[in-house]
Order: C-alpha cells, then sequence, then structure tokens
C-alpha cells in the first residue's frame, strides 16, 4: 500500500521560513515525478513545485520561484520543500503527490498518489 505523509506545517510570520517533508513508503518514485500541491479555502489545488526524482530536474510556480526549493533525499525516499520569504497568501492546506513518469506534470489529475496534507498559515 503507498502512503504518503506530509509533516512541517505550522503558523509562521510573514518573512519566515518552514520546511515541509513527504514521506513516501510502500514502493519507490525513482523513474517518477514528486510534487507539492496546496489549496487555500475557497480556491483551487494548484501546483507548487515538482521534481523528477531519476536526475533531480526541478520546476516551480513563478508564484513562488526564488522562495521555495524542492529536494530529495534518496535513500529515506523522501522529498522536502524549503519554503523562505512566505507571504500570507502562501497560507494553505500543502499536498503532496507521486507520478509514475518523469515529466513537467503540473496537472493535478495526472497525479496518482497523494498524502493528507499539512496546513501552513502565515501571519501578516
Amino acid at each position: 500500500q503507498v502512503q504518503l505523509v506530509e509533516s512541517g506545517g505550522g503558523l509562521v510570520q510573514a518573512g519566515g521560513s518552514l520546511t515541509l517533508s513527504c514521506a513516501a513508503s510502500g514502493r519507490t518514485f525513482s523513474g517518477g515525478t514528486m510534487g507539492w500541491f496546496r489549496q487555500a479555502p475557497g480556491k483551487e489545488r494548484e501546483f507548487v513545485a515538482g521534481i523528477m526524482w531519476n536526475n533531480g530536474i526541478t520546476y516551480y510556480a513563478d508564484s513562488v520561484k526564488g522562495r521555495f526549493t524542492i529536494s530529495r533525499a534518496n535513500a529515506e525516499n523522501t522529498v522536502y520543500l524549503h519554503m523562505n520569504s512566505l507571504k500570507p497568501e502562501d497560507t494553505a492546506v500543502y499536498y503532496c503527490a507521486a507520478a509514475s513518469v518523469a515529466a513537467y506534470i503540473r496537472s493535478a489529475g495526472a497525479y496518482g498518489y497523494w498524502g493528507q496534507g499539512t496546513q501552513v498559515t502565515v501571519s501578516s
């Protein structure tokens, strides 16, 4: 059974930093893509960042480029989202997702596995 478990969310002041973790179990995604999405109240789920597991290629939404960094730890089968210079508009539930193919995947529908989400709240 595949499981993605996020952790690291919380409350932070604007300008602060947080690091989210996503631990995958049940299978490896060595040939696939891991992504981070977020969903704010009343809004659709949106792509934040992605990383291709085998070569480490990363890509980002324009809204977070230069502030967020996605990385992976192969040995721990874990993906991270390092978030700096946080803004109140970054407040959302953040989800980790996994796809079985390596590609620049930004559509939520293309990811077959999802975590339960972790809340990030940025106060002004």
